[in-house]
């Protein structure tokens, strides 16, 4: 296995090795800088990368953030949090437009991608849903990936 940033340029000659790489980081230190870096260095070696991208979106006052995800193959992005109101308690996951982008992926990983990125692992996935059975797709048809 490697890392894709000690990866030489692409060559027509050189074959590469299925990698599943997890990005390990303590509370409140998303590391938001090197998962851009890792799609800024594979677009410039023309790597195949399906998945997505998670940028905080700050609306309010109070700087409260949500989060919306940016489909690496179409660009486009989801907000993943319904304003429910003020006063509204809970988990505001929206599902739907978590399951959206799944879908929006997995699609994606038809194009025959070298790359899996993605950069929003959270409660739904360790629960067994969101995101998770990407990873499970790509693994199956030896497409490395990137995990935070």
């Amino acid at each position: 296995m490697f890392a894709l940033h000690s990866v030489p340029p692409h060559s027509a000659s050189m074959q590469l090795q299925q990698a599943l790489v997890a990005i390990v980081y303590p509370n409140e230190a998303y590391p938001q800088s090197t998962f851009e870096r890792i799609v800024e260095d594979c677009r410039a070696r023309d790597v195949r990368i399906a998945g997505v991208l998670q940028h905080p979106v700050c609306s309010d006052a109070a700087g409260h953030c949500d989060v919306a995800l940016e489909d690496l193959t179409t660009g486009k992005r989801t907000n993943l949090f319904e304003d429910r109101g003020t006063g509204a308690e809970g988990c505001r996951l929206d599902v739907a437009a978590l399951a959206a982008v799944n879908g929006q992926v997995a699609r994606s990983l038809d194009g025959d991608p070298e790359l899996l990125v993605l950069n929003k692992f959270g409660k739904v996935e360790v629960e067994g849903r969101g995101l998770l059975d990407l990873i499970a797709i790509a693994v199956e048809r030896g497409v490395s990936v990137v995990i935070g």
